[in-house]
């Protein structure tokens, strides 16, 4: 019998290893290492309990607060090749909101398994679907459930509880965009970072002041002064870098004049919160509520 040289016994082994684990079934949760880059991914995880496969995350995602001891991988415009691999992902779990492109490329040349979830959380039963595929992935569908079921009666009770507002209050939305470093206007529709905030402030009993679509960078006063907003909301980050100072904020362009500055109506708000659908949307229609309709 012919003796195998220990090196290449190695070398076999090695290689063996290498091609499991950059080629494993994607929703093979044996040894699963994730790495998820999406906030509203994660909320979802950890709502389903599945968050113990979760090795790396986003800096854009901020809730819940347990997703502070994991290991992020910076944010999800400006993500580095090796910081990921650092993790040793099974798989990296995003939303095509990721960059940049050739960081991408970089993954996919390296065969790691890049799975995106084809639910769009663009509304209440849309963020259902998800939620549902989301959980069918993870081996979580009764959990899933219990979550949709828990969705629509809290959006009914919030419902109810915005119907005591009879004011329907103007509102502009500031948001920070870290990619580019510009404080942005959330105009009414559109997708990406701003896609729930005009409904959510909708359902919350308000109107969106800018009407434009989508975002818009706060380059011209003019965007902020002829909307003429009652309130200003500024998400949570966009609020802090300013360390929550209202006097800083009056100066960004065109909010100074605006009636929300000269009534002080000018409020912080999470962006777990107002941004996107989730799990907890229907309990936060209420609280957009409470902070739109206080004088």
């Amino acid at each position: 019998m012919k003796r195998i040289p220990i090196f290449l016994f190695f070398s076999v082994a090695v290689l063996s290893v290498s091609c499991s684990r950059f080629h494993n079934t994607a929703n093979n949760t044996t040894a699963a290492r994730y790495v998820v880059i999406s906030p509203i991914y994660n909320e979802i995880i950890w709502a389903l309990g599945a968050q113990e496969q979760v090795v790396g995350i986003d800096l854009s995602t901020t809730y819940p607060p347990d997703v502070k001891k994991v290991q992020t991988v910076g944010y999800h415009r400006a993500l580095s090749a090796e910081g990921i691999l650092s993790l040793h992902p099974t798989a990296v779990i995003h939303d095509n909101n990721i960059g940049p492109p050739q960081v991408v490329q970089q993954l996919q040349q390296l065969n790691i398994p890049m799975k995106t979830f084809s639910s769009k959380n663009d509304s209440f039963d849309g963020t259902k679907a998800l939620i549902r595929e989301v959980g069918s992935y993870f081996h979580k569908e009764v959990r899933a459930e219990e979550l949709c079921k828990t969705l629509d009666s809290q959006r009914e009770a919030s419902l109810e509880k915005v119907k005591q507002y009879t004011d329907h209050p103007r509102v502009a939305v500031i948001h920070y965009g870290r990619a580019s470093n510009v404080y942005l206007v959330v105009g009414k529709g559109g997708g990406g970072d701003g896609g729930g905030v005009s409904q959510m402030i909708e359902l919350a009993g308000g109107q969106m002041a800018v009407e434009n679509n989508g975002m818009q960078r706060m380059e011209s006063p003019e965007i902020i002064a002829q909307a003429n907003p009652d309130v200003i909301l500024l998400t949570d980050f966009a609020y802090d870098r300013l360390g929550g100072s209202i006097d800083q904020i009056k100066a960004l362009p065109g909010v100074a004049p605006s009636n929300a500055a000269r009534n002080n109506r000018i409020y912080r708000i999470e962006e777990n919160v107002l941004n996107y659908f989730g799990p907890r949307s229907g309990e936060n229609i209420a609280k957009v509520a409470a902070i739109i309709h206080q004088k």
